[in-house]
């Protein structure tokens, strides 16, 4: 059951400070082993920033690999499937659910059972210094194990509890040995990070036993594929006429995301703008699409029949999983972004979005409200089809004007996101943590 990808190049990282192990860093610098642990490396956000992360230490000379539970070649970022990142596959005959329920319990033996295959078998075959593991923390103490004791770093893109939808009484007990378990082994990393201010207010308010600050580490874009990746007519989307106005949505189909906000708000534009106007515009929804997650599937033809009943099918174009290459062109081609979740934790969307010069509408809530400035890289709206569509109807009538700010947003990304600052930054946590001194489990209040 286990796949093993070898790998073509290793690389390694340097950053800043971590405030969440407090110990001072030896000023040596050495090569470190790392292992990403993630439960399916499938296309998405939280898949995005631990390729980026890979990256980022690998290019600074340290030795990275993967260990997930679920790799599809047909349905992954391209540095997992062209030899640039190694990976190994364990746990995937274990289901996924149960009758289409117990996804959480499912998702956690998975991970259960791929720490123990690093702790008694892996790490007995390889060394690695730190565990990079995300999404989820059952797995942290079992780490441990290993007779090397490599240190264990948790990214925390958001609390799992506060993911799961509200249910019934039953669900809620259901959902409270697992709360608890994940606040008990999120507390037992040696480092802890977060996505964002906003994460990071949400994880304080979440987890009371943990009494320390995680570190944030903004996500940020492997600019050199944007740069230097050159397009071929295959990748190129046909059907959509070179002087019409695109927005474009970039989003798994989940209903969390708030996409048929995009289709309220494109219906609306159509009673802002003149009928001229409003003929040269298109929308077009693309975001990953799993046919083994009835969710996607089902959410992707609730859009396809809310497009048909508003009557505008003709002028939008609903894309299932589109390939690096795919959604670059996308990016290029598009006039403007628009981004419909609300509290979204980050949202590495928007940053691509920028880098590319293209303005963002974003709900005025979480991660975008770090990224974006309101009125010069983009507008943050309240999630409301009239909000949406006011801020649309500006870029249709001024085309200069969104250049403007895509040239601002562009800007932003290097100044502030930068690959070169990510990656530094995430050396710099990495060697600081392999530095400092064994230490028991945090204790928790």
């Amino acid at each position: 059951m286990t796949q093993k990808r070898t790998t073509e190049q290793e690389q390694t990282v340097k950053t800043s400070s971590f405030s969440v192990v407090e110990c001072e860093a030896d000023s040596k610098r050495g090569m470190v082993r790392v292992l990403f642990v993630h439960p399916d490396l499938g296309i998405g956000g939280a898949e995005r920033l631990v390729v980026d992360a890979a990256l980022a230490l690998q290019s600074k000379g340290h030795t990275v690999s993967f260990l997930t539970n679920h790799h599809d070649p047909e349905h992954c970022f391209e540095e997992t499937r062209d030899g640039k990142l190694a990976v190994t596959i364990v746990g995937d005959w274990i289901p996924r659910d149960i009758f289409g329920r117990f996804y959480a319990v499912c998702a956690y033996v998975r991970m259960v059972y791929a720490a123990f295959y690093f702790s008694f078998c892996l790490s007995k075959r390889e060394r690695f210094d730190v565990v990079f593991c995300d999404l989820i923390s059952l797995g942290i103490p079992i780490f441990r194990l290993a007779k090397q004791k490599p240190k264990v770093l948790f990214y925390c893109h958001y609390p799992d509890q506060l993911l799961s939808a509200p249910g019934s009484l039953l669900k809620r007990y259901y959902r409270m040995p697992l709360n608890y378990l994940e606040e008990v082994t999120t507390g037992q990393a040696d480092g802890i990070l977060v996505n964002s201010k906003f994460t990071s207010r949400v994880f304080k308010e979440t987890f009371k036993r943990i009494s320390v600050d995680p570190d944030i580490l903004y996500p940020s874009l492997n600019t050199k594929y944007f740069d230097q990746t050159v397009l071929e007519e295959k990748d190129k989307l046909t059907g959509v006429p070179e002087d019409h106005f695109v927005f474009l949505s970039i989003n798994r189909y989940e209903r969390k995301k708030n996409l048929p906000l995009a289709l309220h708000s494109f219906r609306k534009l159509q009673e802002l703008v003149s009928a001229q106007e409003f003929h040269k515009v298109i929308l077009i929804m693309a975001g990953g699409y799993d046919e083994r997650v009835l969710e996607n599937v089902e959410h992707h033809d609730e859009l396809e029949e809310l497009a048909e009943d508003m009557g505008l099918r003709p002028k939008v174009r609903l894309l299932r999983s589109p390939n690096d290459r795919e959604k670059l062109f996308l990016l290029q081609r598009a006039q403007a972004l628009i981004y419909t979740p609300e509290n979204e934790h980050f949202g590495i969307v928007p940053l691509e979005g920028m880098y590319l010069g293209k303005p963002v509408i974003a709900a005025n809530s979480g991660g975008p409200t770090e990224t974006i400035i309101h009125d010069q890289t983009g507008f943050l709206c309240d999630p409301t089809p009239e909000k949406f569509a006011a801020a649309m109807a500006k870029l249709v009538r001024d085309h200069h004007h969104g250049e403007r700010m895509g040239q601002m947003g562009r800007k932003r990304v290097q100044q502030r996101f930068s690959f070169e600052a990510f990656s530094t930054k995430l050396d710099n946590i990495v060697t600081d943590l392999v530095a400092c001194p064994a230490e028991e489990p945090r204790k928790q209040k």
